[in-house]
């Protein structure tokens, strides 16, 4: 990964250089190999940069020939060789073979529409000195952080929030719609953040500031409108295959180490599987982590695939000590975050950067093949329930019934019947927020609130979060609208 910042003045005054240092001098761990800055007059950008293509070519700020666009960026565009033969052919000279450049060329050419084309993760910021404008974007499954603070007369940008907190000046002052949707989630959802004066660019968003006008659209939206199939099986699984194989190719192209995290689950072991079928030079690196309680220790199926694949495995078995790391991790994440998973990943990432500098993962697969069973099972066997039952029944007598039961969260989701009964009372969207409010349910919040902050939150919902993708997609498969929403919130915002 690297890291971006920048300050814009649009009142005029020259650009602070000593906080653009100090806030790009904050994001040094993101990109050790080198920094370069961008600085004329009322704007300023910073680069901390990762090296993973174009070793020495690569450096950030890029710019057009004339110097009139400027870009840094976080990420990778993997599809930046098919676009750079694309532009060649309408007479862009390129300088270099890194990705960037295909940004810069492919805006002159497309203007804000170029975004569409681009596959990868990114976080982008472009200055147009022509037309003084500059974009803030930020990839379509949110992959990239970006965070900006918008005050009268500047806007400073960042892709962590520690980079902005360096200007002493921005207030600190916590959102308490922010606080209340992570006692809900766990996490902070987009656009907000944990601080009222600091936001996040959404996924799959670009922000626009020209003409003292500041805005923030969408430009892709996930159509899972209609997901119905009416081909043979056979070739929508050859069609997956194929889909699949190349999504992992474009991601192996890199001028330094790559691996891949190997937990022994279905979509890590799928990924090295791809990978070892077209890495034919040299085994896939693969890295591990083990526990030394055996109840959470999976290495024994990470070690089928290691061995099966032949991959160069490293395992680290770790006794996981939350207050020995808790300091690094809470520095690292800026806000508040509840999913107990940062360790494992905390110690993981440590180790396999010994050994590479990119490496591939199994997220996502989950959201996207409908990998958590319970729950997504229990979704739909609650709303084919739900469908036949009156609506007194499950407000009158199911809703009181459930209270009698303890939480028993350690119990399979099938026979949690609090729960079971419970969601039975409510909406299928509703039942599905209480769901992912993993840590306080609504009546729990309620009593743990003081009367001014109740007065303080006034009419918000956490619902809301969900609610508005819930409108979005309403495809009448519930498996699917469920899937829609964690790629629109849970992906992006917790895994």
């Amino acid at each position: 990964m690297c890291g971006i910042c920048g300050i814009y003045n649009f009142d005029g005054h020259s650009v602070d250089k000593g906080l653009l240092q100090r806030m790009n001098d904050t994001l040094f761990h993101r990109g050790p190999d080198g920094e370069g800055f961008f600085i004329d007059s009322n704007i300023g950008l910073g680069h901390r940069r990762l090296s993973i293509i174009d070793l020495e070519g690569g450096k950030q700020p890029m710019s057009n020939e004339d110097g009139a666009i400027q870009v840094v960026f976080n990420g990778e565009i993997y599809n930046f060789l098919e676009l750079k033969k694309e532009l060649e052919a309408k007479r862009y000279r390129f300088r270099t073979r890194s990705d960037t450049e295909t940004i810069i060329y492919g805006y002159e050419e497309w203007g804000e529409d170029f975004v569409q084309k681009l596959r990868g993760m990114f976080a982008i910021a472009l200055w147009d000195a022509r037309m003084k404008k500059l974009l803030l974007i930020r990839d379509r499954i949110g992959k990239k952080p970006l965070f900006y603070h918008l005050g009268k007369d500047r806007i400073l940008f960042a892709s962590e929030m520690k980079a902005l907190l360096v200007d002493k000046s921005i207030p600190k002052e916590i959102d308490l719609h922010a606080l209340d949707s992570y006692l809900s989630f766990g996490y902070v959802p987009s656009p907000m953040s944990i601080f009222k004066s600091i936001n996040k660019i959404p996924p799959a968003h670009i922000a626009v500031y020209k003409n003292g006008h500041f805005s923030v659209k969408p430009y892709w939206h996930l159509d899972m409108g209609n997901v119905a199939s009416h081909k043979p099986e056979k070739n929508v699984i050859e069609e997956l295959r194929s889909l699949f194989d190349e999504a992992v190719r474009l991601r192996l192209i890199s001028d330094v180490p790559l691996g891949a995290f190997l937990s022994g689950g279905i979509d890590s072991s799928i990924v090295v599987a791809s990978m070892a079928g077209l890495m034919k030079k040299e085994p896939v690196k693969t890295a591990s982590i083990g526990f030394s309680d055996k109840n959470f220790d999976e290495l024994k199926y990470a070690r089928i695939v290691a061995d099966y694949y032949r991959t160069d495995h490293t395992e680290f078995v770790v006794t996981p000590n939350a207050l020995e790391v808790l300091n690094d991790i809470v520095w690292h994440l800026d806000e508040p975050f509840a999913d107990a998973s940062a360790i494992p990943t905390y110690y993981v990432s440590k180790m396999a950067r010994q050994k590479v500098t990119v490496a591939l993962s199994g997220d996502g697969g989950d959201e996207t093949f409908a990998g958590y069973i319970n729950r997504y099972y229990m979704n739909r066997l609650e709303d084919n329930i739900r469908k036949k039952i009156p609506d007194s029944l499950g407000k009158y007598i199911l809703n009181p019934l459930s209270k009698v039961f303890p939480m028993a969260d350690y119990l399979p989701r099938p026979l949690r019947l609090k729960r079971f009964l419970s969601n039975l009372s409510y909406t299928f969207e509703q039942a599905y927020f209480r769901d992912m409010s993993f840590y306080f349910l609504p009546e729990m919040k309620q009593g743990l609130y003081r009367p001014e902050f109740k007065v303080a939150i006034k009419d918000f919902d956490a619902f809301d979060i969900l609610g508005k993708h819930f409108e979005v997609n309403r495809n009448p498969d519930v498996t699917t609208r469920v899937q829609y929403v964690d790629i629109k919130t849970y992906l992006p915002e917790d895994i």
